[in-house]
């Protein structure tokens, strides 16, 4: 599994298009909000600069990155002799997404430690890992299943932006609002009850019992989606 991520880390390296949405896309954007952090703390708050922070670099740095680089392995057919050895199918899609998580996590870690420098350290900052973790978790399951619909690296482009832009929006939405208005809809919606997480963790004062309840949500589009993924991923090209 790690010699199949290393050699995938060195092609990120080499795919100009996939470095892109890895590194400049993500790094740009939050290099923007913590530029102006101050106008979106009075938008929303810190925490909403942290959950937006957050899921640009899930959407676009590691589930944008993984479908593409997924429906690439698959069209060149190097899932299908992967298939071939002794590695077993959860060892290679792996080996095949852990570049782009291990960058996606170094990423968040090291823009939130600066906005932390900046404006002042998260009042829960055990809590906050959770929530980023989960996050993690679920844009995982969710590329590990667009994969499946995305014919090649071109198609990508188009069947991620719905996930990307729409969890982004979901932050959006929930960041600056709150969950005081339809609050189920709210938290029910892929990235919602990870933002108000992740805005209670910066904020402070989210009590556990209330932090389980939030983690819920997100866990269950984990399952939802690595279910999705189980029906829909497939190792050789569609004819």
């Amino acid at each position: 599994m790690f010699a199949l991520a290393r050699s995938e880390l060195i092609q990120i390296f080499r795919n100009r298009a996939v470095l892109v949405t890895s590194f400049v896309m993500p790094l740009a954007v939050s290099a923007f909000f913590l530029y102006r952090h101050e106008l979106f703390a009075e938008i929303g708050s810190l925490g909403y600069i942290a959950a937006i922070v957050m899921f640009t670099v899930c959407g676009f740095g590691l589930y944008a990155s993984a479908v593409t680089t997924l429906a690439s392995r698959r069209q060149n057919l190097f899932l299908k002799r992967l298939r071939s050895t002794a590695a077993g199918d959860s060892r290679i899609l792996a080996g095949l997404v852990l570049p782009v998580t291990v960058i996606a996590l170094v990423q968040v870690a090291a823009i939130l430690t600066v906005l932390g420098v900046v404006t002042g350290a998260p009042g829960d900052l055990g809590l906050l890992v959770v929530a980023v973790l989960a996050t993690v978790a679920m844009m995982i399951g969710l590329g590990l299943a667009t994969a499946g619909l995305t014919n090649s690296p071109e198609h990508a482009q188009v069947t991620t932006l719905p996930v990307s832009l729409g969890v982004i929006a979901v932050a959006s939405w929930v960041g600056i609002t709150g969950t005081g208005d339809l609050a189920l809809l709210k938290r029910l919606l892929p990235g919602g009850a990870a933002t108000e997480l992740v805005v209670g963790a910066w904020n402070g004062g989210v009590a556990l019992t209330d932090s389980l309840l939030l983690l819920a949500p997100t866990l269950a589009w984990v399952v939802v989606a690595v279910s999705l993924a189980a029906r829909l991923f497939r190792w050789e090209p569609r004819r």
